[in-house]
C-alpha cells in the first residue's frame, strides 16, 4: 500500500473519492448521479432582476434557485478576447488585476438590464436555502494550467518552491498568452516539459473558444460547458508525484480514469490499479470508520480529551474540552497540551469535513499569554496545510478563535445528511411536559368562553399518557371548573409537539 493514495468508490448512485497521505484521510469528495455538482460549470444565463440596494442581480442558469451575481463579478466584454492583440504588450504585475475591476465600476444597475443574456460560471454551489453564487470572470483549468480569459496576470503556484523553475513556467505561459488575459501555472506543472504546457495552452484556448462561439447560438438559461465528473476532476487536480496509487473498484471507472491519465499524465499510468479485494473498499482502507467519526457530533482525542463540533447556519462552532484527560504535571501545562492536541485535529476535520465560512474556536482558557500564542502558531502552521484559502485572527483573552475557510461547496454533512425532519434541524423538541402544560394553559382559556360544549384532546401517544397519568388530577379539576367533560385521544401521526382542543357542539 501506497503511503498516497488515491481511493475511488463508484456504485449506481455515487462516487466517492478520498485521498489518504500517510494513512489520513486528507480531502473527501462526493457525487451523487443525481446531484451533479454544478461548480465550475459555465452557463448562458438570463437576468432574472437586478438589485439595486444590493448591487447584485438575480439570473437564471436553468436550476431550481435563481443564481445570485454581484456587481465585482459582472464582466460583459467577453468578445474581446477573440481579437487578436499583440502579446508583446502585456505587462507582469504581480497581483492578478480584472480587466472589469481597472476601469470604473458603474452601479449594477448601468451595467445590466433585466432580460439580459449573460455568460457566467457558477462560483460557488447553491447550497441550502440560497442559490449559486456566479461570476462573469471565467476560469478554464486544465491539467497543468488555468486560464483566464478576463484577468490580466501570470501566476505561478506557491507550492513550486525553486524560483528558477517559477522563472521558466512564467516565461513558458508569458510567450504564448493573448494581451489581457490571465494564466495560473498550477502545482502540476513543476517538472512539465514546454510542450506539454503548449498543448494545455492550445486544449484552454479552444475551449474557451468553443464556448463563446455556442453562447452565440444557443438559447438562454443554457449549460454551455460541463466541468468534469468527480473521479476525472480528482485525478486532474489532486494526481502529483506525491499520489503513488490510484485504487478504482470498478471496472468501467478504472478504464476510464486510466485513459484519462494516459492521455494527460502518461508517467503515472502504472500507479492506476483496480481493486479485487473481497472486502469493501473503504473498509479495506479505512476510511469508511473516518467518515462516521467526521460526521460524530463529539471527536475524541488520543489524550481523553475532545472537541465539539456544532454548525449553525451562519458560523460553525468547536469546543474544546479536557474529558478524561487529567495530565502529569501543572493545570496551564495540561490545558496547553490538550488545546495543541485539539489544533491538529481541528485542521484535519476542517478539511474533512469540508466546513467552510466562520468558524469559532473556543480553546480552554489559558492564563499565560505565552501559551496562547503557543497554540495560535500550531493553529496557523496547521492550517497552511489546507488548500482552501484561511484567514485566522489571534487568540482572544476568552481562549476564542475567529476564523474564515473558504467555503465552495456543501460540506460533508450537507451532503450526506439531511435536517432532522422531527426537530427540523433545531437539535430539541418541547419535553412532554412542556406540550402537556401549553394544553392546560388552552383549556383553561375555555373556563373564560363560559361555554358548555364536550372538549376533545387530541395529542401525541407520550403526551396523551402524562395527561392521563401524571396529569390526571389537573384535567379532573379542569372537568370540575368547566362542567364538561374533557376526554384525552392519542393520534400516533401526530408530531411529539402537535395537539389539538376540539369543542364539539
Amino acid at each position: 500500500m501506497g503511503s498516497n493514495i488515491l481511493v475511488m468508490n463508484t456504485t449506481s448512485h455515487e462516487t466517492r473519492v478520498a485521498l489518504v497521505e500517510n494513512g489520513t484521510i486528507s480531502e473527501f469528495f462526493l457525487e451523487r448521479n443525481s446531484e451533479r455538482g454544478t461548480a465550475g460549470n459555465i452557463y448562458k444565463g438570463k437576468v432574472l432582476r437586478v438589485l439595486p440596494g444590493m448591487q447584485a442581480a438575480f439570473v437564471d442558469i436553468g436550476q431550481e434557485k435563481a443564481a445570485f451575481l454581484y456587481v465585482s463579478d459582472v464582466y460583459n466584454k467577453h468578445e474581446a478576447y477573440m481579437q487578436e492583440v499583440d502579446a508583446d504588450a502585456v505587462d507582469d504585475p504581480e497581483i492578478p488585476q480584472s480587466r472589469g475591476q481597472n476601469r470604473p465600476v458603474g452601479p449594477i444597475e448601468e451595467r445590466l438590464r433585466q432580460g439580459q443574456e449573460i455568460l457566467v460560471q457558477v462560483a460557488k454551489e447553491a447550497i441550502g436555502t440560497k442559490g449559486a453564487r456566479i461570476t462573469s470572470h471565467i476560469s478554464l483549468p486544465g491539467r497543468f494550467l488555468v486560464h483566464m480569459p478576463t484577468f490580466d496576470h501570470i501566476g505561478v503556484s506557491r507550492r513550486i518552491d525553486s524560483e528558477a523553475e517559477r522563472t521558466r513556467l512564467r516565461d513558458i505561459v508569458n510567450e504564448r498568452r493573448q494581451a489581457g488575459t490571465g494564466i495560473i501555472v498550477r502545482t502540476a506543472s513543476e517538472g512539465a516539459t514546454e510542450q506539454q504546457i503548449d498543448d494545455d495552452f492550445s486544449y484552454l484556448t479552444s475551449l474557451w473558444r468553443n464556448i463563446l462561439q455556442n453562447f452565440e447560438v444557443v438559447k438562454a438559461p443554457c449549460l454551455l460547458y460541463e466541468e468534469l465528473d468527480l473521479p476525472l476532476r480528482a485525478v486532474r487536480d489532486l494526481l502529483t508525484d506525491g499520489i503513488d496509487e490510484i485504487i478504482v473498484d470498478d471496472p468501467k471507472q478504472y478504464d476510464r480514469v486510466r485513459e484519462f491519465v494516459e492521455k494527460y499524465m502518461p508517467d503515472h499510468v502504472a500507479g492506476v490499479k483496480l481493486y479485487q479485494g473481497f472486502e469493501p473498499i473503504f473498509d479495506a482502507y479505512g476510511i469508511e470508520i473516518e467518515i462516521q467519526r467526521a460526521l460524530a457530533r463529539k471527536v475524541w482525542l488520543r489524550s481523553g480529551g475532545y472537541l465539539v463540533i456544532d454548525t449553525a447556519e451562519a458560523l460553525t462552532a468547536i469546543d474544546v474540552n479536557t474529558g478524561k484527560y487529567v495530565g502529569s504535571h501543572t493545570l496551564e501545562d495540561t490545558i496547553l497540551q490538550i488545546n495543541l492536541e485539539a489544533v491538529r485535529e481541528i485542521a484535519y476535520q476542517l478539511k474533512v469535513r469540508n466546513i467552510g465560512g466562520i468558524v469559532i474556536i473556543d480553546f480552554i482558557d489559558m492564563e499565560r499569554v505565552l501559551n496562547r500564542d503557543k497554540v495560535y502558531a500550531a493553529l496557523e502552521e496547521a492550517l497552511s496545510h489546507d488548500k482552501a484559502k484561511t484567514n485566522v485572527l489571534k487568540i482572544s483573552e476568552f481562549g476564542l478563535v475567529e476564523m474564515t475557510r473558504k467555503r465552495v461547496r456543501e460540506s460533508l454533512i450537507q451532503s450526506i445528511c439531511e435536517p432532522c425532519f422531527y426537530c427540523e434541524g433545531k437539535g430539541y423538541i418541547k419535553s412532554r411536559q412542556s406540550v402537556a402544560y401549553e394544553i392546560l394553559r388552552d383549556l383553561q382559556r375555555e373556563a373564560v368562553l363560559n361555554s358548555r360544549r364536550p372538549i376533545t384532546v387530541i395529542a401525541h401517544p407520550d403526551v396523551a399518557h402524562l395527561l392521563f397519568d401524571e396529569e390526571r388530577g389537573a384535567i379532573e379539576e379542569l372537568e370540575r371548573k368547566l362542567d364538561r367533560p374533557i376526554e384525552i385521544e392519542a393520534n400516533t401521526q401526530f408530531h411529539h409537539e402537535q395537539y389539538e382542543v376540539l369543542c364539539d357542539d
